[in-house]
């Protein structure tokens, strides 16, 4: 978002942000006797690589939605105090990269609606490509607000998808959904709840990652499979591009708001997504290793050593290593106190995190010519 000549916002892209832009976690369970906030505390922990800006959580105990959110990791943000006093059966996670909208308490997830029959809490993980078009319907079942007043009261993407849920007369929650997600143009994972009921859907060109998981006693969706796995919840399958999924009561059922027409994202398995997660089937690390064997086939190079910018870059170099029969060393170190510098949103910010981050190992590398694999 970039300031307009009136001094208000707009929605338009800045040109120079090289930045990916939708790196957050987004995390739900279902699972009614199950201390929800504790258990999916440890599953939103598990995706703090996917944002480090904020931290929240909306539980819902069949009468109340209870939000709590923050600045700062979700160690930070969250301790053992917080925890005890969220009590329900449903919760929505949410750990912010900041796409639209700064980086600030007001824009932290999960965002909060009234709707016809209750209330919609709600976390996002992309990018919309037609907020102004969002606006206006918003502006039209609202008391003839303009698309301004709309767009400055919902300063991200995530909130006029709130706002536009909440504002669907006369229909239950889900109905809305399947009519108003079909209207969302750009990528999309969300995960949502009303007071008693968890929701998931996806773009339908599935361009953000998003997983459906059995615990013995309820249900979960994720960003990725490693989050499933920190839980002790099993793998189903992916929720479907251009699928909505509810869980209440009555059990798991499937709606679809738009034909699928997948495409994915290379950059989840460059970078973004943990080695450990599964995307399309097919392990993150191994296919990490794969680009590093092409890598070493189309571009070969006469060295000594092999080293990776540890640590997404470090099954690359193995693979480059391997294709190329030079051997593998490790010639930098990372101080694994240091969180992801890519996603931070300062440039100065991320060159200072990378002196702090990364320290040469001098005897493993000097006089020697080195093949330096790095992923971004």
């Amino acid at each position: 978002r970039v300031p307009r000549g009136d001094g208000r916002l707009t929605h338009e892209v800045d040109p120079d942000d090289k930045r990916p832009q939708d790196a957050c976690g987004i995390f739900g369970v279902w699972a009614p006797g199950e201390d929800v906030a504790k258990l999916s505390y440890y599953g939103l922990y598990a995706l703090q690589h996917r944002g480090q800006e904020s931290a929240g959580i909306a539980v819902g105990d069949g009468q109340a939605i209870l939000v709590y959110k923050d600045m700062g990791l979700v160690s930070q943000v969250f301790d053992e105090r917080t925890l005890s006093a969220l009590v329900g059966h449903v919760a929505v996670w949410h750990t912010r990269y900041s796409t639209t909208g700064s980086s600030r308490w007001e824009n932290a997830q999960p965002t909060l609606a009234p709707t016809t029959d209750g209330t919609i809490a709600l976390g996002h993980n992309g990018n919309l490509t037609n907020s102004h078009e969002l606006a206006d319907l918003i502006a039209a079942r609202g008391q003839g607000e303009s698309r301004d007043k709309v767009m400055q009261g919902n300063t991200t993407d995530t909130m006029l998808i709130t706002a536009l849920l909440g504002s669907h007369p006369n229909t239950s929650l889900e109905d809305a959904a399947v009519d108003d997600l079909a209207m969302l143009r750009g990528a999309f994972s969300l995960v949502f709840a009303d007071e008693s009921t968890l929701f998931a859907a996806r773009d339908p060109q599935g361009i953000r990652p998003l997983v459906l998981g059995r615990l013995e006693r309820g249900w979960v969706v994720a960003s990725e499979t490693a989050a499933l796995d920190i839980v002790g919840a099993s793998l189903v399958r992916e929720v479907e591009p251009g699928e909505l999924i509810a869980v209440d009561s009555r059990g798991l059922r499937t709606r679809r708001f738009a034909p699928a027409e997948p495409r994915g994202c290379l950059f989840e398995f460059v970078y973004l997504a943990r080695p450990d997660t599964t995307i399309s089937d097919r392990s993150v690390h191994a296919a990490r290793v794969e680009v590093g064997r092409r890598l070493a086939r189309e571009h070969p190079a006469e060295a000594d050593m092999v080293i990776p910018v540890p640590e997404s870059g470090t099954p690359a170099a193995v693979g480059y290593a391997e294709a190329s029969g030079i051997p593998y060393g490790s010639g930098l170190v990372k101080n694994s106190y240091v969180g992801r510098t890519f996603i931070q949103p300062s440039q100065t910010i991320r060159q200072l995190g990378i002196r702090l981050k990364l320290n040469p190992l001098r005897d493993v590398i000097a006089g020697k010519r080195l093949v330096v694999v790095d992923d971004s």
